[in-house]
């Protein structure tokens, strides 16, 4: 099947006689034939499911529909993206371990990253991905043990080279996380690039209309993880009598491990409704990232235009310097979000912000309707200057998420509230 037709029949068939809908399954709690019954699935011997923190049967088939929509082995639901980010690297990554990310990442990943998992142990080394590959090699060290970066930059609007950080990670052993949640499936699927591991925060695009907090994490199946520096994969769980995830699950040994040891004791699951109000979005993704794409293009042409405009990042325009990488990864859109810089620094940009009247200010993005933040001032108000440079934030810098409304709707409201600052 074609994408568009997996995102509505991915995850659910129905029988003769069955709803034509996905159930919600809303228990925590399944029952049992036999006590052996319940402990085969207690020694992941057995299918099914033994509680709705380990899995449900409707978080269950959203997470095969977004398995499918990537082109994985398997999919985890957790409860937001920052607990997919969590987990995807915490199920590689061990204290005494180390990172290598982008630096131009989200500013709660950069805190994660920089500031929560180096309390834990971890440490992250943050380069320039435009670098080149024998630059980026030096941040590598012995005890190296995955690379991280995302599909489009949020906010600076970057567009990462998949195939050059694949080959790094590659070359070192590693795998290559991506976060994929600008570009949703539906314009790139980095494992065909070289991912191995690829998350979303499915509260934007993936739900697109700001109802259900969610995060996802997708396995390649195409990494091996018996090349000898992750332990964890080739030696016994003790925790499941001895259990080796390489030698039961395969491809799958990655995702059934974040899925049985560490969502086990996380507890950061997904609910059955959340699951099905993200399957609704899910149904209209490629509807949706058409027409974001189409006026994202559309307003930073406008906004390129504006003499009270310093720069606009879309990859889309002229002179843009990831117009290149944007053609080879993301041909059909770079996604609804436009990153600008308002001439005047902050103050500027906040009088912008607060004149705006269709657009709302919201600590939000990728959603239906249009919506505008000021990241100094809210999303990154916690990272240093340099922080800030590193994550390319000017003080005048403004997160545009372009909705569905009409274009020219979107462009009187960006220009009256140009028009007084």
């Amino acid at each position: 099947m074609k994408l568009e037709t997996q995102c509505l029949h991915e995850g659910y068939t129905p029988g003769n006689g069955d709803t034509r809908t996905l159930p919600i399954y809303q228990s925590t709690t399944y029952t049992y034939d036999s006590t052996d019954h319940i402990g085969a699935l207690f020694d992941l011997t057995a299918p099914g499911h033994m509680y709705s923190r380990i899995s449900n049967p409707t978080v269950d088939a959203v997470e095969q529909k977004i398995a499918a929509l990537e082109g994985g082995v398997g999919a985890l639901c957790t409860s937001s993206g920052q607990a997919a980010t969590l987990i995807a690297v915490l199920n590689i990554l061990n204290a005494g371990d180390h990172l290598v990310s982008t630096g131009t990442i989200y500013g709660g990943t950069i805190n994660l990253l920089a500031v929560t998992l180096k309390r834990l142990g971890i440490e992250t080394t943050f380069v320039d991905a435009d670098a080149s590959e024998e630059e980026l090699q030096k941040a590598f060290q012995p005890n190296t043990k995955a690379v991280f970066g995302e599909t489009i930059a949020n906010p600076a609007i970057a567009v990462l080279d998949i195939e050059k950080f694949a080959r790094l990670a590659h070359k070192n052993g590693v795998p290559l996380i991506v976060d994929n949640t600008f570009a949703t499936p539906f314009l790139c699927r980095p494992f065909e690039y070289g991912a191995d591991i690829v998350l979303h925060s499915t509260t934007k695009y993936m739900d697109g209309h700001a109802v259900q907090m969610g995060g996802v994490i997708v396995d390649s199946g195409n990494f091996d993880w018996t090349n000898g520096k992750f332990p964890a994969f080739t030696q016994p769980d003790d925790s499941y009598h001895g259990l080796i995830y390489t030698q039961s699950f395969g491809k799958a040994a990655y995702i059934t491990k974040a899925r049985v040891q560490l969502m086990r004791d996380f507890g950061a699951c997904q609910s059955a409704f959340g699951a099905f109000l993200l399957n609704l979005g899910l149904e209209t993704l490629p509807l949706r990232m058409e027409r974001h794409c189409q006026n994202a293009d559309r307003v930073a042409h406008f906004l390129a235009q504006s003499e009270k405009v310093e720069s606009v990042s879309y990859p889309t325009l002229e002179g843009n310097p990831y117009r290149e990488l944007a053609q080879k990864y993301l041909p059909k859109g770079s996604s609804g979000v436009v990153s600008f810089t308002i001439r005047g620094g902050r103050d500027a940009a906040v009088r912008f912000m607060d004149s705006l009247k269709l657009a709302s200010l919201v600590v939000h993005v990728a959603d239906i309707r249009t919506c505008a933040l000021h990241p100094a001032s809210a999303t990154h108000r916690q990272l240093t200057d340099a922080q800030l440079v590193a994550a390319g934030i000017n003080p005048g810098l403004i997160r545009l998420s372009v909705g569905l409304e009409h274009i020219d709707d979107i462009l009187e409201d960006l220009s009256q509230a140009l028009a007084k600052v």
